[in-house]
């Protein structure tokens, strides 16, 4: 979204200078409410010349509180007590993965998106009481990331484009990082010999229900929140008027152009078409559906890299990686763990907004230009 070029590396509010190492921890909870990531990340300089490090990762299962949240996230009724209650236990749940990243070293800073619970730009909501965070772990907490964006009229996503540049821009190639999550998003990166002179060229988009729909297969067929590792659809053969049928809501969902979110999650379609298919085979269909439209928003590239829990599947990684002409791998190629990449990039947006600089793109998400400073901030 958007025609005019990106912030110029000259606009001093994208200027840098050389500073000491700095400790984030980036905490990430996905739509699909399958946990809570935290990755500690050394930032070495400021600004869109920073350089960054995973240094440790800790993970925490939702458990109960998923299913509260679910359960919100899905339009159930509660009560202000109650959706209080969730805020603040999901704060309590950061701080533990927050310490356990830290490793008992101080860190300076914790970058949370919080769970999303309502996304319908202009509105999004993503719960989480970030001043129980900060005085859980004695640190500032910059929250509330897509707020700014969506004022200044923007999509408020995809949120990561700029991180995924200074995690793994290249100058020698131009990649495409794929986040197979509950939804799936694109970043396609230029060759990157500087972030700021890159703006301009990066290319982000939400493509389509990914993990919602596979999730959905599961439940539906397997009786299981998932199918681990693509096992189930690794025994099934795909069923054409199924593929078929998916593959054309999921490439409407693409061709929108629009930030996902609430009302996109495609569940429905499983009891839809699902009927009577063999349980394999419907998590092979779904598995082949997907990929094809993933597939077709790659676009151009010398390198795709995986992130996501779907990138733990092997039959949609597979099925990925046979339409597609280039070399495909994860991220953890590259130092950064599937599960562990939101959570990488909110401790560099963190950095960026401790910075001054603006974190989302006005030609990816549409906002005004220039881009807004975002993040609002709790302190202990």
């Amino acid at each position: 979204m958007g025609d005019g070029r990106g912030p110029s590396g000259d606009d001093p509010v994208y200027a840098h200078a050389v500073t000491p190492c700095r400790a984030i921890v980036g905490c990430m909870t996905g739509t699909s409410l399958d946990g809570l990531d935290a990755a500690l990340v050394r930032v070495e300089g400021r600004g869109l010349g920073l350089r960054a490090r995973v240094a440790r990762t800790a993970s925490r299962p939702l458990g109960e509180l998923g299913v509260r949240l679910r359960s919100l996230a899905s339009g159930g009724p509660h009560t202000a007590r109650e959706i209080a209650a969730m805020s603040r236990d999901l704060a309590l749940l950061h701080a533990d993965a927050v310490r356990e990243a830290a490793g008992g070293a101080p860190i300076d800073l914790v970058a949370a998106h919080g769970q999303t619970v309502f996304h319908a730009p202009p509105l999004s909501w993503q719960v989480l009481n970030a001043a129980v965070l900060a005085h859980a772990v004695r640190a500032p907490v910059v929250f509330d990331l897509r707020a700014a964006d969506l004022a200044a009229g923007g999509q408020g996503a995809p949120i990561t484009p700029i991180a995924d540049a200074i995690l793994f821009g290249d100058p020698g190639e131009r990649r495409s990082v794929v986040n197979l999550g509950g939804f799936c998003n694109v970043t396609r990166l230029p060759r990157v010999e500087s972030v700021s002179d890159a703006l301009w060229a990066i290319e982000a988009a939400d493509v389509c229900a990914c993990n919602h729909l596979l999730d959905a297969a599961a439940r539906a067929a397997l009786g299981a929140p998932l199918d681990a590792d693509g096992a189930a659809a690794s025994r099934g053969r795909p069923v054409p008027r199924v593929v078929a049928a998916l593959a054309d809501r999921l490439e409407s969902q693409r061709a929108s152009g629009r930030s996902l979110g609430t009302g996109d999650e495609c569940a429905s379609l499983i009891a839809e078409h699902g009927a009577g298919v063999a349980p394999d085979d419907l998590c092979r269909s779904v598995c082949e559906a997907v990929a094809g439209v993933v597939a077709s928003a790659i676009g151009a590239c010398d390198r795709v890299l995986l992130a996501g829990g779907g990138a733990r599947n092997r039959v949609l990684v597979g099925a990925i990686a046979s339409r597609v002409g280039v070399p495909v791998e994860t991220t953890a190629s590259h130092g950064v763990g599937v599960g562990d990449r939101e959570a990488a990039a909110m401790a560099v947006l963190g950095a960026l907004c401790e910075d001054g600089v603006p974190i989302t793109l006005p030609r990816v998400t549409g906002c005004a230009r220039p881009a807004p400073v975002a993040g609002c901030w709790a302190r202990p």
